[in-house]
């Protein structure tokens, strides 16, 4: 099998890329246009493989990416390339909607100008695979159950915007030219190689680091975790498995507190690094600080993974207690992956 994957130096894209060279026999090809987020270093263990090449491209240069595909053959496109970061999309909207809103519209027709070039056999099985956010759907409220595949659209941020745009614009392109695609969505993700900006990385680092442990309002906003290689375990048996123009959501059911997440991090801290701790604090949770809350920030997210479940026989292998020691225990045991990247703003 044949395999191209957009944005795959990011996070996510990068523990499926490590996914697919470590536990499948597929050929890979990585587009990315390495942005600020993107860090190859994600991507050391597989580089020599046979089996991986990577492309610096930029996915809205359309024939660029065209020639690129013809050249790959995929049997699959996943499609991750993404901005990401809500904080970012409200500073400035208009990276957004050119990186995952036309970024989108080129890949979508990049991938129909060589499908249509398919014979029927191959025609009939490649897939189109888009990974979006549990976002597009906006604020759930406390105690109102759980977003479904149902669920209404309704977007806060410019960023989660942006991923209901390019959404539609998938599902649009099945509707109008038959383009086999799938649409997944994901609750919030956490593991190694995450960009330190994202707020697991950025507790666990600021931490070790002495530094103030920022937390938006009083940190009772809640959200979902779910472990990165869950998640992308999930996404390739949803692009070999899943049924043609279906949505898929996935969550890890591990409905956490912000403040609680902080807290599972410090606490993991006194038992792994308790020598990091800087002079003067009695305790890694003391460095915990609340700052004025961000506009629109929505207070939950959660999702119904059942359908995703029953589809193709996915659950989650890592729970959020043994998911997070991994990623604590990442972080300090790879100080040469993120202190390279602890610039500019990250490095307040």
């Amino acid at each position: 099998m044949n395999i191209l994957v957009t944005g795959g130096t990011g996070f996510i894209g990068s523990a499926l890329v490590r996914y697919l060279i470590r536990d499948t026999l597929a050929n890979v090809v990585n587009v990315d246009c390495l942005t600020y987020a993107a860090n190859p270093a994600s991507l050391s263990c597989v580089e020599d493989s046979s089996r991986y090449r990577f492309v610096p491209l930029n996915i809205c240069d359309v024939a660029a990416l065209m020639a690129v595909v013809a050249s790959a053959q995929p049997d699959i496109i996943f499609h991750l390339a993404a901005e990401s970061h809500v904080d970012r999309s409200i500073a400035g909207p208009m990276a957004f909607i050119e990186s995952n809103v036309m970024g989108t519209c080129a890949v979508l027709e990049a991938a129909r100008a060589y499908w249509e070039t398919l014979p029927a056999s191959r025609r009939a099985a490649f897939r189109v695979l888009h990974v979006s956010t549990d976002e597009v759907y906006g604020d759930l409220g406390e105690g109102t159950g759980r977003f479904t595949e149902l669920s209404p659209y309704a977007p806060s941020s410019p960023y989660s915007a942006s991923k209901a745009g390019s959404d539609h614009l998938v599902r649009a392109w099945y509707r109008t030219y038959g383009l086999p695609t799938l649409v997944t969505h994901c609750t919030n993700n956490y593991g190694p190689c995450q960009f330190p900006e994202k707020l697991i990385p950025r507790m666990i680092i600021n931490a070790v680091q002495g530094k103030a442990l920022p937390l938006y309002g009083e940190g009772t906003q809640i959200r979902d975790w779910l472990y990165v290689d869950d998640h992308v375990q999930a996404l390739y048996r949803v692009a070999t498995q899943g049924q043609v123009g279906e949505t898929y959501d996935m969550g890890g059911g591990n409905e956490i507190r912000n403040i609680d997440v902080v807290e599972t991090i410090c606490a993991l801290l006194e038992e792994l690094a308790p020598s990091h701790k800087p002079k003067g604090v009695a305790a890694y949770r003391d460095l915990i600080t609340f700052i004025a809350d961000r506009p629109g920030h929505d207070v939950r997210y959660a999702i119904d993974a059942t359908k995703v479940r029953q589809a193709v026989h996915w659950e989650p292998q890592e729970s959020f207690s043994s998911g997070m020691a991994k990623t604590v225990q990442w972080y300090l045991t790879h100080q040469g992956w993120w202190q390279p990247l602890m610039t500019g703003e990250l490095s307040l």
